[in-house]
């Protein structure tokens, strides 16, 4: 299927990390996501019952990323492509990448980041 519901950027303040600084205090993390589903419904109704609805699935990315707390972006990665895929029965794939914005390491690196593709 070539149709996908494309967003970039969701900026959101989690809990997500091992050091003892990352789990005191939210930091900022950004994410993407593409959803693979049929739009082709949409385009000939103009209807948004017959697409899937991405401020809804963006609220659930804000979600997932403020109110769970876990040490690994792998596993923020995955609850997000779980919830995604969940979400409506017409998605058939999604690729969700989430970055750490302040990453906690010693040297000059801008962000840090887990991409996972799941399909049904």
């Amino acid at each position: 299927m070539a149709d996908q519901i494309e967003v970039r950027g969701i900026r959101a303040l989690g809990i997500i990390g091992l050091c003892p600084e990352e789990l005191e205090r939210p930091q900022p993390f950004e994410v993407d996501f593409d959803v693979e589903t049929d739009v082709s419904v949409a385009g000939e109704t103009d209807d948004l019952n017959d697409t899937l609805d991405y401020g809804a699935l963006i609220g659930l990315v804000v979600r997932v990323v403020e109110d769970e707390h876990h040490l690994l972006l792998e596993k923020v990665a995955s609850r997000l492509a779980d919830e995604l895929l969940g979400f409506d029965g017409r998605a058939v794939a999604v690729r969700v990448t989430i970055r750490k914005l302040r990453p906690p390491v010693p040297y000059d690196v801008a962000t840090t980041a887990v991409t996972v593709r799941r399909r049904r």
